[in-house]
């Protein structure tokens, strides 16, 4: 099984933002919410790429 590069983890994470954002954030709460899950999950792959 092929293990994804560094830009394709990023390439996923962004498409499940992405994917996050267009279903419904109805507030500015869910939106902010949304925002900040995305932006601990690129600082966890770039915490497991340094590795």
């Amino acid at each position: 099984m092929k293990v994804l590069s560094v830009n394709g983890r990023y390439m996923v994470i962004l498409m499940a933002f992405l994917g996050s954002l267009l279903s419904g954030c109805a507030t500015m709460e869910g939106a902010g919410e949304d925002i900040q899950s995305a932006g601990e999950a690129v600082e966890d792959t770039a915490e497991d790429a340094s590795n």
